[in-house]
């Protein structure tokens, strides 16, 4: 089978790989589409993703969609639309019952955290075990639904900021997880959506998904105080001061962007005297499912991909990921795309699928 393949810093290849056969339990899927994540970058670009170095190639890829190839057991028909849960979660923790994703020993798909590496799906086939596994309903399409895992995690940072209904909500850097949190901070009733970030691209996004109103940082004033519920975002150290102020006295914020593995200088001066709650999140438990509701629902998230570009032009497609005023989220269209069962492969009424690295959506 083919597959894009990070070999080292700034080394993507498409190269030939045994196509994998599914054991006891495990199900293999034809790929449709992978987004490029944050951490698919910076293996990318760095050959390294924080402290978690490439030590042999990588198959990138967790935010993937596709079709059933093959189930042994005969419980998924073939040709049956899924998304995949990318986590096999670890050792149960006393504790953390509740929370099989902070569980130690896990793995996630596309991660240079375990060793031998957990290849990810960006390749013709992918097996994984049949509970990773989520089939789709018949009017969620195979591209919108590859958003169905960077969607999960800008739920769960919702769940652990805890009830937004009639909040007033920040929400700290407009990349494609910072978009997708815009969105499910409104479908948890967030009463305003706030959206600040230094360039004026995402900006224009933000209020696509649901902003009421946004702020670019260095050019207008950033409310001081007044936000029940800041979300950052942006991962950038920088950015930490100015979101702890903008939280009101006793609010909450959570750090959703994964910062350096680092010391790095913050001001965490509100937080002492403003007796805030700062909170993290990491990945998600369960949320997929309810991200597939709302994909499902459309509720204009097309906004979110700004680009789609097919395998064969991968390097392409992460140049264009890096940039952040021109894209939001970069799907790769994988090899089988030409294939799909029906229509699945794109939204009915949407923008027209962007080929040869032109754009749709706001940017």
């Amino acid at each position: 089978m083919r597959a894009l393949v990070i070999r080292g810093k700034l080394d993507l290849v498409d190269a030939e790989l045994p196509t994998p056969e599914p054991g006891p339990g495990e199900v293999r899927l034809r790929m449709a589409y992978g987004g490029i994540c944050g951490s698919d970058l910076h293996y990318w670009a760095h050959g390294a993703n924080g402290e978690y170095v490439l030590r042999e190639p990588l198959v990138p890829g967790h935010e993937v969609s596709g079709t059933v190839d093959l189930d042994p057991r005969g419980d998924l028909a073939v040709g049956t639309p899924v998304v995949v849960h990318p986590a096999r979660f670890g050792l149960p923790q006393a504790g953390l019952e509740d929370s099989p994703h902070l569980w130690p020993g896990g793995s996630y798909l596309g991660s240079a955290a375990t060793w031998p590496h957990t290849q990810g799906g960006m390749s013709e086939y992918l097996v994984v075990r049949q509970d990773m596994v989520r089939p789709l309903p018949a009017e969620l399409p195979l591209r919108r639904a590859a958003l169905a895992e960077p969607l999960a995690v800008a739920l769960h940072a919702m769940t652990v900021a805890g009830d937004v209904a009639g909040a007033r909500v920040l929400v700290s850097g407009c990349g494609p997880i910072g978009l997708l949190a815009v969105a499910a901070a409104r479908r948890r009733g967030a009463a305003e959506i706030v959206a600040v970030d230094v360039l004026a691209g995402p900006l224009s996004r933000a209020v696509a998904v649901g902003a009421d109103a946004t702020v670019q940082a260095g050019a207008e004033a950033l409310p001081d105080g007044v936000f029940d519920v800041v979300l950052e975002c942006s991962g950038v150290p920088a950015a930490i001061g100015p979101a702890l102020r903008g939280a009101r006295r006793r609010g909450v914020v959570v750090q959703v962007g994964m910062v350096p593995d680092e010391p790095r200088p913050v001001n965490l001066a509100a937080l002492v005297s403003r007796e805030l709650q700062l909170r993290g999140t990491f990945r998600f438990h369960d949320e997929i499912d309810e991200a597939i509701r709302m994909l499902t629902e459309g509720v204009g998230l097309e906004a979110v991909i700004t680009h789609e570009l097919p395998a064969d032009q991968a390097e392409q497609a992460f140049h264009t990921a890096q940039d952040s005023e021109a894209s939001g989220k970069v799907l790769i269209r994988l090899w089988h795309d030409g294939e799909l069962v029906g229509d699945r492969r794109g939204d009915q009424g949407s923008a027209p699928v962007a080929e040869q690295g032109r754009t749709e959506g706001t940017a």
